[in-house]
């Protein structure tokens, strides 16, 4: 399993536009790249399905919040509270994504699609807010990712939302076509 993790840094007490937006731009992305969305810290009541209706009702974003509801009927939709002892398991391994990650904790995209190919599951984790990721975040996360592969650029929010699942879903199909080929490019 491959998850998109939407971290809130704004408000963790009520909600805003800019959590409905975000929620609303990252799910056709999850959904067109096949990845599961979550939702951490989010104030929100109720289930998934619950949420993804609310979201949806406030948004004309993704046709009207249609692939967040798709993507919560298929069960590819979570919402958790802040981990105070970790993430749940079924995630798998947490990635920090940053344009600055720490040279014993950073990982390559390419490995990144790699391991998703042989069955690994993560949970890349991308902080919403001008602050991005907090601290504790980074301590927690296993690996590092920074979606330029080395360039340290720092990309706006909505950017790292559309970029970190089409690169990883590319680099994915890449690899599978080229085990299949019968030639084969070391391009990596």
């Amino acid at each position: 399993m491959l998850a998109i993790g939407l971290y809130n840094t704004y408000d963790p007490k009520r909600i805003h536009e800019a959590h409905l937006r975000a929620i609303a731009r990252a799910a056709p992305v999850a959904y067109a790249f096949n990845f599961h969305l979550v939702l951490i810290g989010f104030p929100f009541e109720g289930d998934s399905k619950e949420i993804a209706e609310e979201v949806a009702k406030n948004t004309t974003i993704g046709e009207g919040g249609k692939y967040l509801i798709e993507l919560a009927k298929s069960g590819k939709f979570h919402a958790i509270d802040f981990p105070r002892k970790g993430f749940p398991p079924q995630f798998g391994e947490v990635i920090a994504t940053t344009s600055k990650p720490s040279e014993d904790k950073v990982i390559k995209t390419i490995d990144v699609a790699k391991m998703a190919l042989s069955g690994k599951s993560f949970l890349l984790v991308i902080g919403l807010g001008r602050h991005g990721l907090p601290k504790e975040m980074f301590k927690v996360a296993r690996y590092h990712l920074d979606i330029t592969d080395g360039m340290g650029v720092s990309l706006e929010t909505c950017t790292a939302i559309g970029i970190i699942p089409a690169k990883i879903a590319t680099l994915m199909e890449a690899l599978k076509w080229m085990r299949g080929s019968k030639r084969y490019y070391r391009w990596y």
